[in-house]
């Protein structure tokens, strides 16, 4: 036990759950997925009551607990049977999960009975031994339910405790989607079927698309906010733009690289790792040289490529490798990397209301949106996600979507004119794998939303505007986690 008195550790603990003293806390109303998606699994028999919830700093995580709280007190559960602790407290941190355990049994819960006690775990990865504890707890202490939350690291541990059929699930909470943005905001939606999928629209005749993109007209001003300040909540509700990037640079990028990846990785040379950072900002979305970006830098390849991982593990960068399909690997060595969210990218670079007018950098933005959306939506089905290069041609394919039941190619040409011609590297590909049967061109320009097909060839291709087709892959991801009406649990 450390030099902190137990009184002192309690007193943190009643801290972070004021419910225990009859105290009311201001929550917000607004619920992401994740909400509902970790409900649903606390109390699934099927999964021996551990949940990990896993993203980016300030996307809701710690909300989505003081939620869990507030609505398991709601529906009757004893309040000191729900406990809540943020591990990336200074006290708690010198303490083993199983140390502060002992306290809160000793002095909070009482003698253990037939009833649950829900634990809620925040920024766990800072936790000693955190691990090796959920583990125990999962297997040997069927009277607690737990939720965990993690900002960083949590991949490097994840396999050590996910043996086990149904020991433990991961729901990932991404930045919002732009469905979940114009919800946060109160934004009017379109008025759409809210069961289409995005297969579905390539069944509409060219009347029916011009009218879907007249309806989602009122969309557009909020897809380029969207596309400036991304999908934080707490930037997505403000309307000062500056704000918005200097919290992303302080609390989301800062915060990250030079906090949390000392303390969980080790790094020792920040000023590198910063300089890589950097690196991949002003790169993003093109092949990675890791022995040119080495030498740029000023490291070793082998530096890079670890800096690399930390990076994914911390959840600020997607890797997309190149696939060579004909052999179906995935080349590592070849691989693209994007931020998880464009507007990390404009807040390092100070770009602003600017982007809008230059086209390169639209493009850049609106393949990180496409692509956080497409990771997304296809989670469940533990897809491939690549990029696809045809070596004697160069013809390309922006990301590819494998999964054992559907194969999903996507291009993205955020331009004022997008063409799709037997030449191109989306034809290419879907006349190469059999299993393709719609190909998507995300576009700008509603005049160019309409479905483009070949002789003798049965793939369709469709064009679509980038804002309708994030809107109708939100909305889907929101579908697919599932809004199951939040029925009276049992308890016992």
């Amino acid at each position: 036990m450390p030099f902190v008195a137990t009184e002192e550790i309690l007193r943190i603990i009643y801290a972070f759950n004021p419910w225990w003293s009859g105290r009311a806390t201001k929550i917000p109303t607004f619920r992401r997925i994740a909400f509902d998606a970790c409900w649903e699994r606390l109390f699934d028999p099927s999964i021996r009551r551990g949940v990990l919830l896993s993203g980016p700093r300030r996307v809701g995580k710690s909300t989505v607990l003081a939620q869990l709280a507030e609505m398991l007190i709601q529906q009757g559960v004893d309040p000191k049977r729900v406990v809540y602790l943020s591990l990336d407290n200074p006290f708690l941190k010198m303490l083993t999960l199983a140390e502060i355990m002992v306290i809160y049994e000793e002095n909070v819960r009482g003698a253990a009975s037939e009833v649950d006690t829900f634990l809620l775990l925040d920024e766990v990865q800072y936790s000693k031994e955190w691990d090796l504890f959920l583990k125990f707890f999962i297997d040997h202490r069927p009277d607690f339910r737990i939720v965990a939350t993690g900002s960083a690291s949590l991949k490097q541990k994840h396999d050590t405790i996910d043996s086990g059929v149904g020991r433990w699930v991961t729901i990932p909470m991404p930045t919002l989607s732009f469905y979940e943005f114009l919800k946060i905001r109160g934004c009017e939606l379109p008025e759409v079927d809210p069961d289409l999928k995005l297969h579905q629209v390539a069944e509409l005749h060219s009347g029916e698309m011009q009218d879907m993109a007249r309806r989602f007209r009122i969309t557009l001003p909020e897809f380029q906010r969207y596309l400036l300040v991304g999908g934080f909540p707490e930037t997505a509700k403000s309307e000062d733009i500056d704000y918005c990037q200097r919290l992303i640079r302080e609390d989301v990028v800062e915060r990250v690289l030079k906090r949390d990846m000392v303390a969980l990785f080790g790094i020792r040379k920040v000023s590198e790792l910063e300089r890589l950072f950097i690196y991949l900002c002003l790169r993003s979305g093109s092949i990675l040289s890791v022995r040119n970006c080495a030498s740029e830098i000023g490291t070793t390849a082998s530096t890079v490529d670890n800096y690399l991982q930390c990076l994914e593990n911390a959840n600020l960068i997607y890797q997309l490798s190149m696939a060579d399909w004909g052999g179906k690997k995935l080349l590592r060595e070849r691989s693209k990397y994007y931020l998880v969210d464009a507007a990390l990218r404009n807040a390092v670079l100070l770009k602003g209301d600017e982007i809008m007018t230059d086209p390169n950098e639209l493009g850049v933005i609106v393949e990180t949106a496409v692509l956080r959306h497409l990771f997304a939506y296809s989670y469940f089905d533990s897809p491939k996600v690549a990029y696809w290069r045809d070596s004697k041609t160069d013809k390309e394919v922006d990301v590819i979507v494998k999964s054992p039941r559907y194969t999903i190619p996507v291009e993205v040409k955020y331009r004022t004119s997008a063409h799709i011609d037997s030449s191109d590297g989306l034809v290419k590909f879907s006349f190469q794998d059999t299993e393709v049967t719609n190909a998507y061109m995300v576009s700008k320009e509603d005049k160019d939303f309409g479905l483009v097909t070949f002789r003798d060839h049965p793939v369709k291709y469709l064009k679509i505007p980038a804002h309708i087709f994030v809107y109708l892959l939100g909305n889907a991801e929101h579908r697919k986690w599932g809004r199951r009406a939040r029925k009276p649990m049992s308890q016992g």
